[in-house]
């Protein structure tokens, strides 16, 4: 064959390869308002970036090969933020990105180059699961599954991240339990197979959004950590995770520059922070205040409640903040909050990310439910991962300390510097209770407010920070300062603020 012919078979090949599933599929997703495989990759890749590797990949099926452009995945490398990803986009138009012997090999290669090369490895999922019947029988079995050891291990050397959208079932639900953060587009469905699979194999119809709809992973699961209404918001919302995370363990995550007006409103933390020890408030409102302006990204914010998890910048620097949630439960830890708290210690000391905790908590939640939901094992994991956590780490006792939650929140020992503001409380139960145990005390009782309140003076700050159990006693509005410079310090370690990742191993999803 002439040059001429050999050239203008690749390009023909190119052309149908790109083409998708074809016009008329397309043109379904554009009327539904669904972007495609490619409309996706360009909204969630910087602009002209994309390296593609795997083009020409269809199934390893005879019969299939024609109507199997790319074998249903779109794979490659590319920049997001000016640095260099690995990146799988399913393209539900093919066979409904149905993992096949083609596309699994695709996609491992880009893992392991991301892996091996130190880039963050995205993945943008919506599929039907395993393709039948491609993987029915011993050689479909052999041929498909269990052939790549490194497709589910997790050692967090990069960050993965991945997006639910749609219908995804099989591989995109378990490349969400497997990343460092999951983004969900709210009518999708993540499970594990489809209503129709699982109406068959229970023997009742199944309701889609009891099955894994967004509220479920929202609320019950903790499983996605951030849900958006449309595809162009989902992409969005992978690069922002990106832009505070290094592409490597080897290294820090990325400076930006200080948001205009950052700091300047430390004086309305008091207006925020009641004077009254029971009055509830907005933790929120107050790390606003604190960290650089904007630049605040919550994960999981309607699961755990009590707790809340964000990433955020301080004087451009990118730090992980933990912080009890007053307003709801009065910020007692619910296993749901311990569980959140505990994935992201791990996500911020895997990837070199300081911590900040802001403390102010009655306890951890007790009773039957509690003890049904296995509180004992999450507090004792919760305490785990404080004691394994490496990275610099400051504790901000803002009010209430009680406890072996003092303990896990970072307190004692557990962190390189403690302080505490002035209306602080530092003891081993509330006041109340531990009232009504000494003295034999209820609330009404003649002696009661008296006994009180010598044990409400027995938990002031002041005998700690005596005994410099606390580094410091600060004002409110002294925070955002003394974190700052006490980071400065404490980044000067010898290894350059790389922590040693003793958690690594620590599974995604429990």
């Amino acid at each position: 064959m002439a040059h001429d012919e050999m050239l203008a078979e690749l390009d023909k090949r190119r052309e149908i390869a790109s083409a998708l599933g074809g016009p008329r599929k397309l043109a379904r997703r554009r009327e539904s308002g669904q972007l495609n495989a490619q409309e996706r990759l360009d909204a969630l890749i910087d602009k002209d970036s994309f390296f593609e590797v795997g083009l020409l990949g269809q199934s390893s099926l005879e019969a299939d090969a024609d109507s199997t452009p790319r074998d249903g995945k779109i794979t490659g490398f590319a920049r997001i933020g000016g640095r260099d990803v690995g990146v799988v986009v399913n393209d539900f138009t093919v066979k409904g990105a149905s993992t096949g012997a083609t596309n699994s090999k695709k996609m491992g290669y880009i893992r392991r180059t991301c892996t091996e090369k130190g880039m963050p490895f995205v993945h943008v999922g919506e599929s039907t699961g395993a393709r039948l019947p491609d993987a029915m029988g011993s050689k479909g079995m052999g041929t498909m599954l269990g052939n790549d050891i490194t497709q589910f291990r997790r050692m967090r050397d990069t960050p993965w991240v991945a997006a639910a959208l749609d219908t995804s079932f099989g591989s995109s639900a378990w490349m969400c339990c497997c990343s460092d953060f999951a983004v969900m587009k709210k009518g999708s469905i993540m499970s594990v197979s489809s209503p129709r699979l699982v109406s068959m194999a229970i023997g009742e119809n199944v309701d889609l959004e009891e099955l894994g709809g967004w509220r479920l992973h929202a609320e019950q699961t903790g499983l996605i950590d951030h849900f958006v209404d449309t595809d162009e918001e989902a992409m969005q919302a992978l690069r922002a995770f990106l832009s505070y995370m290094p592409s490597h363990n080897g290294e820090l995550p990325p400076d930006a520059p200080v948001s205009d007006g950052s700091g300047l409103e430390q004086e309305r933390i008091l207006d925020v922070l009641p004077e009254k020890r029971t009055q509830v408030y907005n933790m929120k409102k107050i790390i606003e205040l604190i960290f650089d302006k904007g630049s605040m990204f919550e994960l999981k914010p309607r699961f755990g409640r009590s707790a809340m998890v964000a990433l955020a910048r301080l004087d451009g620097k990118v730090i992980g903040i933990i912080a009890n949630n007053p307003n709801v439960g009065g910020g007692a830890l619910s296993a749901e909050a311990c569980r959140k708290i505990i994935d992201f210690t791990v996500l911020c000391d895997s990837f070199n990310i300081p911590l900040v905790r802001m403390m102010d908590t009655p306890g951890f939640v007790v009773g039957t439910d509690a003890e049904r939901r296995g509180a004992p094992g999450h507090i004792m994991n919760f305490m785990n991962a404080t004691c394994l956590t490496t990275v610099p780490q400051i504790t901000v006792i803002c009010r209430k300390a009680y406890g072996r939650a003092y303990v896990a929140m970072g307190g004692g020992a557990h962190n390189d510097a403690m302080i505490a503001w002035p209306g602080a409380e530092v003891s081993f139960m509330d006041p109340v209770f531990a009232t009504s145990i000494v003295h034999n005390l209820k609330a009404g009782d003649e002696g009661f407010e008296e006994a009180l309140g010598h044990i409400q003076k027995d938990l002031e700050i002041w005998d700690m920070a005596r005994i410099f159990s606390a580094q410091d006693v600060i004002k409110p509005q002294e925070t955002r300062a003394y974190l700052i410079r006490m980071f400065e310090i404490q980044r000067r370690r010898r290894s350059g603020g790389v922590g040693q990742h003793l958690m690594r191993t620590w599974p995604t999803s429990y």
